[in-house]
């Protein structure tokens, strides 16, 4: 699929500031005085694309903000979710900017910088809620998920779970998007999907209950934003750029805007193997 440039004019000077200055600032940001990441802008809260028809969500105002920090202009790509490591990997962009999940076989293409704590939680309609009340419950049941996401990977493992305990294996439902998953079980096509744990409960809110959160979260793990494998100097300006954003409250008053606050941290971290996850 072809990616969507979408500049977003932040600041015109390319001159730091004295917050920026503590920043180090990578060579091409520092050339180019543009802070390019890939965002799929189809991901709410996260990221999506408001009434206004502009970039929107928890994702791109945190990097708003990171990109006036360095002085540089905002250039989101639009590319989906499943074709951003990719695009990492081919040098499209620097920093893939989605709220990864921070897993084993994805440090094998990619680094990490987090900046969330989240896990997978199951969503259902109102009226099933009492018959999901834990990971047991799920076991031969139709679960929607998104292709590649954290939530794919926690339904096998689940799945296996299920199999261990002589109880039948959840049958797995994989779409494009994580709105498909939505009205799989709004239409009856799903019993539930899976989805990131923030996600759920924000979507829970604003569909004033259309589909509720099911007891139990299930592989908590750190979230973050992907850099090339060994791209260790965008890696530590993405580090830095979130931990004053942690420190001058600006993170905080963006979790809190989103109802996120339960998956806030204190440091962000790089991780580049996965003994490093659950630091």
């Amino acid at each position: 699929m072809k990616a969507t440039h979408l500049g977003i004019l932040v600041a015109l000077s390319l001159a730091h500031n004295a917050i920026g200055a503590e920043i180090p600032v990578t060579d091409f940001v520092e050339s180019s005085g543009t802070l390019t990441i890939a965002n799929g802008l189809d991901y709410a809260p996260f990221e999506f694309v408001d009434a206004n028809g502009q970039p929107a969500g928890l994702d791109v105002d945190l990097a708003k903000e990171a990109a006036k920090l360095i002085s540089a202009k905002l250039d989101l790509q639009r590319i989906p979710f499943a074709s951003q490591i990719p695009s990492l990997a081919a040098g499209r962009v620097k920093v893939a900017w989605a709220t990864f999940t921070v897993k084993e076989d994805r440090l094998k293409q990619v680094d990490f910088v987090t900046f969330l704590q989240s896990g997978t939680a199951a969503m259902v309609l109102p009226d099933k809620k009492d018959s999901i009340a834990d990971a047991k419950s799920l076991c031969g049941k139709r679960v929607a998920v998104q292709t590649g996401s954290a939530a794919d990977f926690t339904a096998d493992t689940l799945s296996e779970n299920c199999a261990k305990s002589n109880l039948p294996k959840i049958d797995k439902v994989i779409y494009p998007e994580q709105k498909d998953t939505i009205q799989a079980v709004l239409t009856g096509r799903a019993d539930a999907r899976f989805d990131d744990s923030t996600a759920a409960g924000y979507y829970e809110q604003t569909s004033n209950g259309k589909l509720v959160v099911a007891p139990g979260v299930y592989d908590v793990l750190p979230l973050g934003v992907a850099v090339q494998k060994g791209d260790k100097a965008s890696a530590e300006m993405m580090q830095a750029i979130f931990q004053e954003l942690i420190a001058n409250g600006t993170y905080k008053t963006i979790l809190n805007k989103y109802g996120m606050s339960l998956a806030a941290v204190k440091k962000s971290r790089i991780i580049t193997s996965v003994d490093q996850i659950a630091e």
